[in-house]
């Protein structure tokens, strides 16, 4: 009935339309509204089908009018049909999929979604959404974090509500590494589905937070270490047309598989999102056993909405709206024009080995390196430790540190080496990247591998071991962490501990050693690997003692 009410728009005066529009909320028809309509959910249809028979490995589907907001039978918000919830009842009719999960980083909570879904346990919705404590369109108290869905279906809604604007990439990357990505690795999806709306950029007039277009690369690349890579992204809002071109390039750039550019700015995040969060946390702990994993302190109360707290609006046109609009284009500008400068490197991932293994087939993105580095620059390093003049060392760090100055110099992304002396090389990779360029390198070694004790305390360096019975902090830049036998455990202290250190320290190069004893399964270690590709702009080199 819906549906057919919708194909009859086609056919209706401009008074007709305007009478129709008026039954819904913040809904405006148009003679080609239907078709346009019908166009966007066949696009998401055709991106899901592609992406699930292995057509495509990912996509994104740019479409309006977008879908989020509207419902069963009732269109929504400019929302005609729910491009997003269609093609996750889709997938799981034609082709099979169990469990879904659909992330909406719009502004604006996509309640459509949510109450399509609210009671089903095999669809797991998030949404993070301008609240204001219940200020903000649209107005809906099942848009507060105490929100957690229906019957069968209660911890599969996810709702985080920002109360308060100028929300930016910190804000964002803590609701991803403490709320999302911890309840997604427990769900295991089989796809997943992105409510790409970009009101929730910089610059945009109706979301008014400061996350900018790269962060949304960073976003990207966290989500597809989920469900095989199988990320399907569908436009939504964004109304500041540079802005919203810009993170939509970013985007695509991360599912392509290009480096996301280094996030720049503090990466502390506000007090009022730590709030949020740690509500959302906590309505959920009953429902997810990874949230009690990581610790949830009690909360009084699950809602924000406290009319108490809520801020003084500010007047669209007044001087002090005005000088925040100057300022964010003068920010957005400086931005993009560093975002134009941010070239990919031509080789994506290299591999080193310390012998040749014939028999191994590479995928075809990922280079065989054979070369090294001139003989008398390999001597002096092997200078330092006896372990590297030996034959095997000698020939493996000539390799690492072809390497690495293929990866300083801009000419690899990233690259993984193996070594039959992972302390030593790691030091001398280590000194070197130091002294070719890097101002800040995130070292993360796990296993037997201890920092080098005559490292310079200067700020350039922070090292983390992982191993041992007991967690450590033996200086600002040296911690040790315990690695937990389950697998909640490990991406627990992945999640909670590692990405914020290294995101908090924004390095210009992170290295990660695989030492004697690391106690990784290869899953494990890939996955360790992609998470630490997005705050140095992908610059990661691998070394595995072997």
């Amino acid at each position: 009935e819906y549906v057919s009410l919708m194909r009859g728009t086609q056919a209706l005066s401009t008074e007709e339309l305007q009478a129709l529009s008026g039954q819904y909320d913040a809904v405006y028809f148009h003679p080609s509204t239907f078709h346009c309509a019908r166009l966007a959910a066949g696009a998401a249809l055709q991106l899901v089908d592609a992406v699930l028979t292995g057509t495509a490995h990912n996509g994104l589907a740019l479409v309006r009018p977008p879908g989020h907001h509207s419902q069963r039978a009732a269109a929504n918000g400019f929302c005609v049909f729910n491009n997003v919830a269609i093609a996750a009842r889709y997938a799981q009719k034609r082709h099979g999929v169990h469990r879904i999960l659909i992330v909406d980083w719009d502004v604006h909570h996509g309640q459509g979604i949510q109450y399509i879904f609210e009671d089903d346990p095999s669809v797991l919705y998030f949404s993070w959404h301008r609240y204001e404590h219940g200020r903000f369109w649209p107005y809906l108290r099942e848009s507060d974090a105490d929100a957690v869905g229906l019957g069968p279906g209660r911890g599969f809604t996810v709702n985080l509500p920002w109360n308060q604007v100028g929300m930016g990439n910190a804000d964002y990357m803590a609701a991803f590494l403490h709320v999302l990505l911890p309840v997604a690795f427990e769900f295991d999806p089989e796809l997943v589905l992105v409510s790409a709306g970009f009101d929730s950029a910089i610059g945009d007039p109706e979301g008014q937070m400061q996350a900018t277009p790269e962060c949304f690369a960073h976003l990207t690349q966290l989500l597809q270490v989920l469900a095989g890579g199988r990320v399907c992204a569908v436009l939504e809002g964004g109304y500041h047309l540079e802005s919203l071109s810009q993170s939509v390039c970013m985007v695509v750039k991360a599912l392509l598989g290009d480096p996301a550019p280094p996030l720049l700015g503090p990466m502390v995040p506000q007090h009022s999102a730590l709030e949020s969060i740690q509500s959302v946390r906590a309505a959920q702990a009953p429902h997810w056993t990874s949230l009690w994993q990581q610790g949830s302190t009690p909360t009084l109360s699950l809602s924000t909405c406290s009319p108490e707290r809520r801020p003084s609006p500010v007047s669209p046109g007044g001087p002090k709206c005005k000088a925040a609009e100057a300022q964010t284009s003068a920010v957005l500008s400086s931005l993009l024009d560093r975002l134009h400068l941010c070239a990919t490197p031509p080789v994506r991932t290299a591999i080193a080995l310390t012998a040749p293994a014939a028999a191994m087939v590479l995928p075809p993105d990922i280079l065989r390196q054979e070369e090294s580095a001139p003989r008398e620059e390999t001597q002096a390093w092997a200078r330092l430790h006896e372990a590297l003049t030996q034959d095997t060392a000698f020939t493996a760090l000539g390799k690492v540190l072809h390497l690495l100055n293929g990866i300083l110099d801009g000419q690899v992304s990233s690259g993984i080496a193996t070594t039959p002396a992972a302390a030593s090389t790691l030091e001398v990779v280590l000194r070197q990247g130091l002294s070719h360029g890097a101002q800040r390198v995130f070292c993360v070694a796990l296993g037997q591998l201890d920092r080098p004790p005559d490292l310079a305390n200067d700020g350039r360096t922070l090292w983390l071991n992982i191993r041992g019975k007991e967690a450590a902090a033996l200086s600002t830049l040296h911690v040790s962490v315990p690695l937990s036998g389950t697998t909640g455990g490990f991406l627990s202290c992945i999640l909670a501990l590692v990405l914020p250190l290294a995101y908090g320290f924004q390095p210009d190069l992170v290295l990660v050693a695989l030492g004697p004893a690391h106690g990784l399964q290869d899953p494990q270690a890939a996955l360790l690997a992609a998470l630490l590709r997005g705050p140095a702009g992908g610059r990661v080199l691998v070394l595995v003692e072997q």
